[in-house]
């Protein structure tokens, strides 16, 4: 089996495997695809939560995409942790050479087990200048919240804090419902001309690591191979809600989700 196309991912490292940059190339990896990195920074954590945070310098950074990029050319791109206003300078800078249209944003704010990955002034910097320079901004409830300044409690209130998101100047919103408590979960896709909700059951489990990097490099891998914004958002979730279904019981804390689950394992094998 040969990759269907190339996907380069700047985000930061989690040790236990579960997000960040390993979560991203299991799931680049098992959509089929080929994955690049440049990694943003190095953390050390499991599921109990993130012992510290080792920045990768920005001139680093931008070495990684730039270098990577001149030689494998990527079909799209998935962004994950940038933790300062500088990180994020660089990377525009990066993606404006690499000069690839496909672009996913998924603004990392907070760990799960509560830990903050970014600081205030790249937020603002993230709100001001990033999102108009990329394809698709992924944040979950929490971190449209802190981005729109608003407090979410429904799905129409996603659909406002969305509309906030464009109006700021984002191309596209997908904001994810997994916070809010209800017995079905809506994920809202949102333009200046459509507004379309996905739903799906929701599988009670805590072992949710690593559920937003994974949908987004997800979403990166189809839009890498030809498939259009609203298919590659359905069929993301898909793949992320099927990983959950899985309940993969790892560590004492936050498990990760099951990122094999869309292997079909021959059955000599089994």
């Amino acid at each position: 089996m040969k990759p269907k196309s190339k996907v380069l991912i700047i985000a930061g490292s989690d040790s236990s495997g579960g997000a960040g940059i390993q979560a991203d190339i299991k799931t680049v990896t098992l959509l089929g695809s080929y994955a690049m990195t440049a990694i943003t920074a190095v953390t050390t954590q499991n599921t109990t939560g993130v012992k510290s945070i080792v920045p990768i310098k920005p001139k680093e950074i931008a070495s990684q995409i730039v270098f990577s990029a001149k030689d494998i050319r990527p079909n799209a791109v998935k962004i994950g942790m940038l933790h300062s206003k500088k990180v994020i300078q660089a990377v525009i800078k990066s993606l404006n050479k690499v000069k690839t249209k496909k672009v996913v944003l998924d603004p990392v704010m907070v760990a799960k087990g509560g830990s903050k990955l970014i600081n205030n002034v790249a937020i603002t910097f993230i709100k001001k200048k990033l999102m108009k320079n990329i394809l698709l901004i992924t944040p979950n409830i929490p971190e449209a919240e802190i981005l729109t300044k608003t407090k979410i409690n429904s799905t129409k209130d996603m659909i406002i804090a969305g509309k906030i998101l464009i109006r700021l100047g984002a191309k596209n919103v997908l904001i994810k419902g997994g916070h809010l408590k209800s017995k079905q979960m809506n994920d809202i896709l949102l333009n200046k001309k459509i507004i379309k909700v996905f739903k799906s059951k929701r599988y009670n489990s805590k072992n949710t690591h690593g559920t937003g990097c994974t949908l987004s490099s997800a979403i990166a891998t189809y839009l890498s191979c030809g498939k259009d914004l609203i298919k590659s958002c359905e069929f993301g979730i898909k793949y992320v809600n099927q990983a959950i279904k899985s309940n993969l019981n790892l560590g004492k804390g936050n498990g990760p989700i099951n990122h094999l689950n869309s292997i079909n394992l021959n059955k000599k094998f089994k």
